[in-house]
């Protein structure tokens, strides 16, 4: 996509800190990073949210995270922890569309963290839920087990 960043980044037309580069995804540093050493994986091929990513796109981005996180607790960055996160949507607070991976490590009291206040539904309401989820899963081909 001719105004993705991202996709420019995968052209080489503008400037990333590369720290993955592989045939199917990109690993870079973040520039507003939450935490120091804090980067995004991403898929070579532009998806600009979930419902677009090819499964194999998604497996190679996780995977990538994956590693990168075992070599950040392995390097000399202070790392207590890893958070990967991808926010799908606006709502979910994703900023460029093209799916990212955000590897963010962490250090207890570094301030980064989910805000959210967990609620304690009833099993009736849970299993409703799940219902519903089953149910576009099977609309939409992801399998509904």
């Amino acid at each position: 996509m001719s105004d993705c960043v991202f996709c420019a980044i995968v052209a080489g037309t503008a400037p990333a800190s590369i720290v993955l580069d592989e045939p199917d995804v990109l690993a870079f540093m973040d520039i507003r990073p939450f935490t120091p050493g804090h980067l995004l994986v991403i898929p070579k091929r532009h998806a600009s949210g979930l419902a677009h990513l090819a499964p194999q796109d998604g497996a190679q981005v996780f995977d990538a995270g994956r590693r990168i996180a075992t070599a950040l607790r392995a390097s000399s960055l202070p790392v207590d922890g890893v958070n990967l996160f991808l926010a799908d949507g606006v709502a979910a607070g994703q900023e460029v569309f093209h799916v990212h991976l955000h590897v963010v490590p962490r250090r207890r009291g570094d301030g980064f963290g989910l805000r959210a206040v967990p609620r304690t539904p009833n099993r009736t309401v849970l299993d409703g839920t799940a219902e519903t989820v089953r149910a576009a899963l099977a609309e939409t081909g992801g399998s509904a087990g």
